[in-house]
């Protein structure tokens, strides 16, 4: 058996410019931290019977991995040359579809897995081009680059994407205490709304590609938000939170403009109230929008925050900055023939 554990992520700036629309154009950017919440895939190579089987929020037993329906794990399986007889159970500390990278961290985490198998073992930049090529070119899926460069990396960590598609890594090295600060200040809750966030980032990115309005709204609100993400950066390197607070509140207003389904009336009426009320000077709903988890940065009143979300029905998630990325933290293969074939 093999286990792959990879790190859940947070945007802190730049987010929706690591859209190809986007960055084709214009070269996107994203600051991001790994946190201490993981993806674990487990896999195992039945040594009897010929077949796929996979575990997650559904089942799947089938001959051949052209009927597998998880599409995700059918392409990386193809990819590797996988057509049969392998077991694979995924396990999360995070539900799915609430914003932080769920499917990327499964894909990435699989693809550790099976070079783990194969004993091919190759650098985190090029599992994360492989996890984009399987999600934005195989797939076609209308999604960005940063979920998996994140999962595959972790850490407090800048993606400088060129416009042709290469993505330039770069960890930033916080002191302690400014890692401590910045996670006590952001606290995230728990909205227990999901959402899909590809058709989200979908139609963000076909709004890029039209010429009409809402694209012209949609770029300049991208634009924006690039700009912020270089300012967010510099207060973050500077150890200025505060500002990196108040650089958040402007960054979620550019962000509404990008779709009217980032948000909804329930959130935005708290966010009003927590800022007027509980000293919060931003936050975000992290990911696409639409449900997940919320971000609110308070450098005061932390306490009397938790308390009154919790009040409300939002669980706070306790987290820290996860410095590795993907890896394969067990691996118990037998001499019985695990790793024997590729087939």
């Amino acid at each position: 058996m093999i286990v792959s554990r990879t790190p859940f992520r947070v945007t802190l700036g730049g987010g929706g410019t690591d859209l190809p629309s986007f960055y084709e154009k214009h070269g996107g950017m994203i600051l991001a931290m790994g946190l201490d919440k993981y993806m674990y895939v487990c896999m195992n190579r039945p040594l009897v019977e010929k077949r796929i089987i996979l575990h997650y929020t559904k089942s799947e037993s089938v001959e051949h991995v052209s009927e597998l329906k998880h599409e995700l794990a059918r392409e990386a399986f193809r990819l590797h040359g996988i057509e049969h007889s392998m077991e694979v159970t995924s396990l999360a500390d995070i539900p799915a579809s609430t914003g932080l990278g769920s499917s990327s961290c499964y894909l990435v985490g699989l693809l550790v897995a099976l070079h783990a198998y194969r004993k091919d073992y190759i650098s985190l930049q090029s599992i994360a081009e492989e996890a984009c090529h399987i999600e934005l070119e195989v797939l076609k899926k209308g999604i960005g680059k940063q979920d998996q460069y994140m999962a595959a990396y972790g850490g407090m960590t800048v993606l400088d994407i060129a416009k042709d598609g290469k993505v330039k890594v770069r960890q930033l090295a916080l002191s302690t205490w400014a890692i401590a600060e910045l996670v006590s200040n952001c606290h995230i809750y728990y909205l227990q709304k999901k959402r899909d966030a590809v058709q989200m980032l979908e139609d963000q990115n076909q709004a890029m590609k039209k010429e009409t309005k809402t694209r012209s709204q949609v770029e300049d609100s991208l634009l924006n938000i690039k700009d912020l993400g270089h300012r967010i950066l510099k207060s973050v390197e500077e150890g200025d939170f505060d500002n990196f607070g108040l650089l958040m509140d402007e960054h979620w207003k550019n962000k509404k403009k990008l779709s009217d389904k980032i948000s909804f009336k329930e959130v935005d009426d708290l966010y009003e109230l927590v800022k007027k009320d509980h000293g919060v000077l931003g936050g975000k709903i992290i990911g696409a929008g639409g449900g997940g988890f919320l971000m609110l940065y308070t450098p005061k009143n932390g306490k009397q925050l938790t308390e009154f979300m919790m009040g409300k029905g939002y669980a706070r998630l306790n987290y820290n900055v996860e410095f590795e990325g993907s890896k394969v933290v067990t691996d118990l293969r037998s001499s019985q023939g695990l790793g024997e074939g590729h087939s």
